[in-house]
């Protein structure tokens, strides 16, 4: 759980905006780290494997894992393209495949409007290198709890899903309440719709289809919606989202060693 302002997640595509403050006249500053990352890390150069479409702009890319590169479920690593002119521009990104699985996995959203990473990311091709350093703590699984997920924010919860259906064999105890604005965003539906013991809500912004509920996750919402406020809740989506339902939350009585959000 994060004790200050959080980097930014945007969503699974652009994890976390990394920040600088101001410099003195005539300073330049070094790159600011959260407390989960250091600047001293290795890096790793990976070939991807495989890709395909989850979304209409959404993609899982599948690299061959690095010996010895070990993640726990929840953490997240820098990524950049290996090729010129894009070889700097490194984004965060939260793994998604499983930590003892033979591959390492990410599932990206791409932002053709933003003319950058992720717009190149969504044409990759098989045989294409990008480079990956250490990974660095992002998300924590605290336990049984709701999950409140926005869009491609669900991605950091993947993995700690994943892991913990295979752990345990089931998700008892686990409630996910994921939004999104039309029903062709939800990522993954199928496999959320299919794992074992999942309590799973689907709302939409901007349709009202069969198995959905239409609206956002505001206030009238989380009072109908038969929520523990004594349980666990995890927080992952869009800055403004975030802090929206912290508050709504917090006014319900969750404390704040109960909210789960990225460090």
């Amino acid at each position: 759980m994060r004790s200050a302002t959080p980097f930014w997640n945007a969503a699974g595509a652009d994890l976390f905006e990394r920040m600088k403050p101001a410099a003195p006249s005539g300073v330049e500053l070094t790159q600011a780290y959260p407390p989960s990352r250091s600047p001293l890390t290795m890096s790793h150069n990976l070939t991807l494997q495989a890709i395909r479409p989850i979304t209409h702009n959404v993609h899982e890319l599948t690299f061959e894992r690095p010996q010895g590169y070990d993640f726990t479920p929840g953490q997240a690593t820098d990524f950049a393209l290996d090729r010129d002119g894009w070889r700097e521009e490194k984004r965060p990104f939260t793994f998604t495949s499983l930590p003892d699985a033979d591959q390492l996995q990410f599932t990206i959203k791409s932002y053709p409007s933003h003319d950058g990473v992720t717009e190149q990311i969504g044409m990759m091709q098989a045989g294409d290198g990008v480079i990956i350093e250490d990974p660095w703590g992002a998300i924590e699984d605290k336990g049984p709890g709701t999950i409140i997920a926005g869009g491609a924010g669900l991605t950091p919860m993947l993995s700690i899903l994943r892991a913990r259906q295979a752990s345990h064999g089931d998700l008892d105890g686990y409630r996910l309440i994921f939004s999104n604005s039309r029903e062709k965003d939800i990522i993954l539906r199928e496999e959320l719709e299919r794992m074992p013991g999942l309590a799973l809500d689907l709302l939409l912004s901007k349709e009202d289809t069969e198995g959905t509920h239409h609206g956002k996750v505001d206030a009238d919402y989380l009072d109908k919606a038969g929520l523990d406020f004594s349980e666990t809740f995890y927080l992952c989506g869009p800055p403004a989202m975030e802090e929206d339902v912290q508050t709504l939350l917090t006014a319900r009585g969750v404390s704040e060693d109960r909210l789960v959000r990225e460090h």
